[in-house]
């Protein structure tokens, strides 16, 4: 009997333990202080400024299951391996083992532990650049021969993989395009000082005896077959990262500390121990299958329209379930916008399956029932998930029916008209029904989404299914115009930011940083500024939060910021690297752009970490601000509203 995925986890996590490792819990989907980038993608991410040489408090042994969102594969989905969100089973050694340690541990890991068989596992090392200087990696190839060896396998090793698998070869040799690991990608795009190196990767082997011909029925039957093909036969479930290099400007030398940085897709162990290349086959979607087929009446595997239509469901509603969770609600901007295009395109392609009412909520609740052992705030923040998830499933519908109706309105229009554009003007003998030829027009689309509130992606998506293009480029002109043509229709308005440097603008620049960080401490790490306005009568500041807050919050806000008042603490700015800043734990505003040194101010002790005893907050900024919290006053919240699904305004003063 196959593994669950919590069995799994769970034993990856007690292995790692008795090697020595401490087990440290997920990180957010939202990186909290990482302005960079949007979501948490893998995961190394939150262990970063130790890959670069922070001290881990815990060690130099870490291991973990890091929830991963890639907002990037939202359009991949639908195949049988791609999902946008995943946990990733990692261990890292900050300057303590090394390749032998880890290649032994993973070894023992997947055969011994997990019972994979070996004659179904194949490796890649890397190839080596001898103009970059970067030897072959000879030592992780040979230990991976020794290891089959052990257990009666012959390992063959193949400096020519994209040739095909030739007989007995399970060891292949990649250039740095597949096997080597820096934040920059290859070799020649890292710049001086970065840090990087070869890495290992562990593939499973899905049709060892091509019984089920998965290459020859692939859109790649006419390539040789090899272990990064993208036919399906073969799955990457793991690679590590050896971090053993530094670039130079005279090359790359080694760095005094190595590390190991492994990761592993927890969905894919997983797969590969069900021998079933369908990701969506694994224990932790069996429930919400059921419940999709209860409201559907259609069955996943029925025709490979409708499991197209099952994968996007099952892997959208996942993700959003898990983004809420971390405090993610739906809206139009950043980390919002893409749970909102999850829920929509679940609901899409729900209604391809025949799927006519609300039901999300109720699929998101299997979900949070399968995960809820293991993450406890899916339950705890239960009804909120649900509610947002059925909230926006509910302004969607009635878009989206309107919208399909009128796109089928559109592209049933005689294309007589000179504004349907050809793909193909040269060819004389267009058939007007032959809709490959033809492209919708950009205000056409720009229409849909002004008049119908109908997404371009959507669109886009439709339009590909029925064999239209559209004219992006002319959307995306006819965007920037209504855009600039908005903003000078409101200019003067509102002011944006600091309306002024006069005293009350000041202090109310520093009140916000403590209402910030007050909320923060009240409502949850989820709370993130979304935009703020000062004039000298008050704030406006605008948050991340999916509810309205209640009296006592609100009381529980005004207090602790009052009490920082009273205490008189210190105003401190510094001007550090930007590394320096993320590392200390200065928040920063997820879209802002900063340089290699920034500005921070801190409210309390001058130096430290952010959650220290003695400092109360750290936030990039410019300035200005008090010198003193005791010079602001009294502070009062005067309204708490909604601005838009999934953010809060406060408008506060200070008498």
């Amino acid at each position: 009997m196959s593994l669950t995925v919590n069995e799994i986890r769970s034993k990856f996590l007690n292995y790692m333990l008795e090697k020595g490792h401490a087990v440290v819990p997920s990180a957010s989907l939202v990186p909290e202080n990482d302005p960079t980038t949007l979501f948490t993608g893998s995961g190394m991410q939150p262990m970063l400024p130790y890959l670069l040489g922070q001290p881990h408090p815990l060690g130099k042994r870490i291991a973990d299951s890091q929830k991963s969102f890639r907002s990037q594969d939202i359009e991949e989905v639908g195949d049988n391996r791609h999902t946008t969100f995943f946990e990733m089973l990692g261990n890292w050694s900050f300057g303590d083992y090394f390749k032998e340690e880890e290649i032994t541990w993973m070894w023992t890991f997947l055969i011994d532990e997990l019972k994979l068989d070996p004659s179904n596992f194949y490796v890649t090392c890397f190839a080596g650049n001898e103009a970059l200087g970067v030897p072959r990696d000879t030592f992780s190839a040979d230990l991976w021969q020794k290891l089959f060896a052990e257990y009666g396998v012959d390992a063959n090793i193949s400096d020519t993989p994209e040739e095909g698998i030739g007989e007995g070869e399970r060891i292949f040799y990649y250039s740095e395009k597949k096997n080597w690991w820096s934040r920059s990608g290859v070799p020649q795009n890292m710049p001086e000082g970065e840090p990087g190196g070869p890495d290992s990767e562990m593939f499973y082997d899905f049709d060892p005896k091509n019984e089920k011909k998965v290459h020859e029925n692939s859109a790649w039957k006419n390539e040789p077959c090899h272990v990064n093909c993208d036919c399906g036969r073969f799955l990457e479930i793991g690679n590590n990262v050896f971090m053993q290099y530094k670039k130079t400007a005279n090359g790359f030398e080694e760095l005094p500390q190595m590390n190991v940085d492994h990761g592993s897709g927890l969905e894919r162990y997983a797969a590969a121990l069900r021998n079933d290349s369908d990701m969506f086959n694994i224990d932790v979607f069996d429930e919400p299958k059921k419940t999709i087929a209860r409201l559907s009446g259609k069955n996943y595997g029925a025709n490979d329209i409708e499991i197209y239509a099952y994968r996007v469901v099952l892997d959208h509603i996942r993700s959003a379930t898990f983004l809420i969770g971390d405090g993610v609600m739906p809206g139009n901007k950043d980390q919002m916008y893409f749970v909102r295009r999850l829920i929509r395109r679940a609901v899409r392609f729900a209604r391809n399956l025949g799927v006519q009412e609300n039901f999300t909520k109720e699929v998101a609740s299997s979900f949070i029932e399968t995960y809820k052992g293991e993450y406890k705030n899916l339950e705890e923040k239960k009804e909120s998930i649900l509610t947002e998830i059925d909230r926006e499933e509910s302004k969607f519908r009635k878009t989206l029916e309107n919208g399909i109706k009128e796109f089928e309105k559109v592209i049933a229009k005689d294309k007589g008209d000179e504004a349907w554009n050809k793909l193909n003007p040269n060819e004389s003998n267009i058939n007007p029904n032959d809709v490959l030829r033809w492209e919708i027009p950009a205000d056409v689309a720009f229409n849909l989404l002004q008049s119908f509130g109908f997404p371009i992606e959507l669109t886009e998506e439709i339009a590909k299914e029925k064999g239209f293009s559209v004219d992006m480029s002319g959307f995306e002109e006819l965007k920037k115009q209504h855009s600039e043509s908005s903003r000078t229709a409101s200019a003067g308005k509102f002011k944006g930011g600091l309306g002024g440097d006069g005293e009350m603008e000041v202090k109310f620049h520093t009140a916000t940083h403590l209402l910030h960080e007050a909320l923060r401490q009240v409502l949850g790490d989820h709370v993130l500024q979304k935009g703020s306005n000062i004039t000298s009568e008050r704030l406006r500041f605008d948050f991340s939060h999916g509810e309205k807050m209640t009296d006592e919050q609100k009381a529980n806000v005004e207090k602790i910021i009052n009490d920082v008042i009273a205490a008189d603490l210190p105003v401190h700015r510094e001007e550090v690297s930007y590394e320096e800043a993320r590392a200390r734990g200065a928040i920063g505003v997820f879209d802002a752009k900063y340089d290699a040194t920034v500005s921070i101010y801190t409210i309390g002790a001058q130096t430290g970490k952010r959650g220290e005893a003695n400092l109360f907050s750290m936030e990039f900024c410019g300035g200005p601000h008090v010198e003193h919290t005791g010079q602001l006053g009294h502070f009062k919240i005067a309204k708490e509203e909604a601005v838009s699904a999934g953010v809060r305004r406060i408008k506060a003063v200070l008498e």
